[in-house]
Parts: structure tokens; C-alpha cells; sequence
């Protein structure tokens, strides 16, 4: 019975793993997200759970990483940028699925949790922040092996605030689902990235092409990233200057533009409020599979630190 499970609830693909007390991963499985479709979600959800302990038999706890968090007021999913779980009862409804407990978090709170664990990008920093650029946009913070949470269980949802320090090109800003123009999930998604290419080279290529098309040097997809590393640049200028972490960890499809690790922080530099910048940017150790690994950790985040 000390084994973890973990799952990451994505908009486009659920995960569940099993993991042994050395962080180990004894099983692990996924399935696309039924699109729309809450109770289907619930249901994909308790169903790779039920799998997970017929193949490695009981866990000692549950975690979920969602995107969104759950109101401390009404119980309910709020803020997440897969609309359809907003307003429903995900704890409760999964707990009543499986008739056990379950502890759910922000998927970029699961996110900084698996980092800064002691084998993960961020070990040994005190304070990290974990950045979700993929779909969606978000962030979470790690303080002492520890989330912060947040009196309105908001801390670190950093991807709607506007971006800073806007260009008049850049102003109202695009629409954003949340009812507001200009946030930064809407220029530093996947999504975003590949309408902001589109818009200027009057093609449309998914992301993975753009980064692959501005290595050989093509104009139009070498300034497209360009104009997304200062976005993100001045983005994570805010959250240095507001947070100071230690270690700023990417996550999502964009985490995977090796480029950024070397262009961002030479752009902050004008940005931030300091003098030297020591702050990492880093890549994920565990790549797309850091979500889960920081869901099993979830249990343990609450009572004490990771290492």
C-alpha cells in the first residue's frame, strides 16, 4: 500500500501512472480526452484508475492533476481552459466513481511539485514556479517542496494577466475565453503560437513545423519565434519580479523549443527589476509525463516537503 497513483486530466489526453516510494514508475497508461464530454471524462478517468489496481494492485492515495482548480467556495471546477468541467463537481463526482478519496490540484502546481522533487529540473531550489504552456496557459508555484495554493486557490494562474509591457501592434490583445482581451494564455498557448505565424505568413503549420522551419533559417517562422520568446520574456519578467523563484521549469508542447532556454533569459534581462538575473529557466526532466508524476505527489505535498 505505498504506492502512488497519479493522473493528469489534459485537454487532449488523460494519463494515469503508479509509482513506487523512489519515485519509480511500476505502470502507466493513457487515453484521449473524450472531447466535450464531462461525464465521459469522469468515466475515462475511474476507468484507467480501476486498471492501474487490477495490474499493481491497491494505492495508497490518489491525485489528480486538472486543469482549473476547485473553488474553495462551491466545491466546483473553476478557471479551466477545457471549459466543460467548469462549474461540475470533479472531486466529488470521481470520488463517488471509485468510492474513495481522491486529491485533485491544478495541473501546473503537479507540474513545479514533480520538478522540484529531488530528482526532478528544479532540486534543491527552494522556490519554483512551473509554467504550462501548452492548450492552455497556467502556472504554479512550489515553495519548500510545498504548493501554495492561495487563499482563492488562484496562486500562480499567471496566464490571465495581461501580457506586459504590450506594443501598440499588440493592443486590445486577442479575445480570451475568460471574457477579457489580451491574456497571456491567448499569445503563449500552442494554439496562440500557430495563429501568430498564420496571421503574419498567411499559412497555417502546426507548431513543431514553425520551430522545425526557423532552424533551416525560413523568415517567417524565425520571427514568429522570435516575437513568442520576448512575449514569454516579458511574461516571466512579471512573475521574477512579483515571485523570485529560484527556478522557473516550462511544461506543455512549447516546452519542447529548445531555443527558448537560451533566447528568454537573454531577454528578461531588460525587464526584470535586478541586477544579476539568477533565476533558471529549465526544461522538464520527465518531460510530458512530469503532470502525473506530480499528481502522485500531491498526497505528500500537503503534509511535508518532498525531500
Amino acid at each position: 500500500m505505498d504506492k502512488r497513483l497519479g493522473v493528469d486530466l489534459g485537454g487532449t489526453k488523460i494519463e494515469v501512472a503508479v509509482m513506487d516510494p523512489a519515485h519509480r514508475i511500476l505502470w502507466r497508461e493513457r487515453e484521449a480526452t473524450p472531447k466535450g464530454d464531462y461525464a465521459g471524462t469522469v468515466e475515462t478517468m475511474a476507468a484507467l484508475i480501476e486498471r492501474a489496481q487490477a495490474e499493481c494492485g491497491a494505492v495508497a492515495s490518489i491525485g489528480v492533476g486538472t486543469p482549473g482548480t476547485i473553488s474553495p467556495r462551491s466545491g466546483l471546477i473553476k478557471n479551466a481552459n477545457s471549459v466543460v468541467l467548469n462549474d461540475r463537481p470533479l472531486q466529488h463526482d470521481l470520488e463517488a466513481r471509485l468510492g474513495r478519496e481522491v486529491i485533485m490540484a491544478n495541473d501546473a502546481n503537479c507540474l513545479a511539485l514533480s520538478e522540484s522533487a529531488d530528482d526532478g529540473a528544479a532540486a534543491g531550489a527552494d522556490t519554483v514556479f512551473g509554467v504550462i504552456l501548452g492548450t492552455g496557459v497556467g502556472g504554479g508555484l512550489v515553495i519548500d517542496g510545498r504548493v501554495l495554493v492561495g487563499a482563492n486557490a488562484i496562486a500562480g494562474e499567471w496566464g490571465h494577466n495581461p501580457l506586459p509591457w504590450p506594443r501598440d501592434a499588440e493592443l486590445p490583445g486577442p479575445s480570451c475565453w475568460c471574457g477579457l482581451d489580451g491574456c497571456i494564455e491567448q499569445w503563449l498557448s500552442g494554439p496562440a503560437f500557430e495563429r501568430d505565424y498564420a496571421a503574419h505568413a498567411g499559412e497555417a503549420l502546426d507548431g513543431a513545423a514553425i520551430v522545425a522551419r526557423a532552424g533551416e533559417g525560413f523568415e517567417p517562422a524565425r520571427q514568429a519565434l522570435e516575437r513568442y520568446a520576448d512575449r514569454l520574456a516579458r511574461a516571466l519578467a512579471h512573475v521574477i519580479n512579483l515571485f523570485d523563484p529560484d527556478v522557473i521549469v516550462l511544461g506543455g508542447g512549447m516546452s519542447n523549443v529548445e531555443a527558448l532556454y537560451e533566447r528568454v533569459p537573454a531577454v528578461w534581462d531588460r525587464y526584470v527589476f535586478s541586477d544579476p538575473i539568477t533565476t533558471r529557466l529549465v526544461a522538464p526532466r520527465f518531460g510530458d509525463s512530469s503532470g502525473v508524476r506530480g499528481a502522485a505527489f500531491l498526497p505528500d505535498s500537503v503534509g511535508r516537503k518532498l525531500r
